[in-house]
């Protein structure tokens, strides 16, 4: 909750003001598509998703008026340092090989793949852009068609 949830507030509490008093920002945080979806044996990084996507749904509407967007993006299993730790943990719960495991997370995906760390990026480098003034209180799915799977 500290890492995913009160870290975002902390950061967004103390950036807002300067935001509003120059009716222009941009927020983006980065929830996952546990903020969409529940998964098995996540059941604490799963509400502090929800919760991050929450308070950028309502953050969202309190100041749509006023120049700021806030949005989420929510990554699916990106090959990042905490899907390496959860494809160990499988390999070493499961007896299967680290490929093997990496390979069942990877079937998550309609893609079979893992999201690459720059695709995470470039959506939020879209969403800090003037061109994305319309978008407001959305949540970006970078899952290879996971969710909606």
């Amino acid at each position: 909750m500290k890492v995913n949830l009160t870290s975002a507030f902390l950061c967004t509490r103390a950036a807002l003001p300067a935001m509003l008093a120059q009716r222009y920002g941009r927020i983006v945080n980065i929830a996952s598509t546990a903020a969409r979806v529940g998964y098995k044996y996540t059941t604490a990084y799963t509400a502090s998703k929800h919760g991050l996507l929450g308070l950028t749904r309502a953050l969202a509407l309190e100041v749509a008026e006023r120049g700021v967007t806030v949005n989420a993006v929510c990554p699916g299993f990106t090959r990042t340092a905490i899907v390496a730790e959860g494809a160990h943990r499988i390999a070493t719960k499961t007896g299967r090989t680290l490929e093997q495991a990496e390979a069942e997370l990877a079937r998550l995906s309609p893609q079979n793949r893992l999201v690459e760390p720059d695709e995470v990026a470039r959506v939020v480098v879209f969403l800090m852009q003037e061109q994305a003034l319309g978008i407001t209180g959305q949540a970006w799915d970078v899952d290879g068609g996971a969710v909606m799977a």
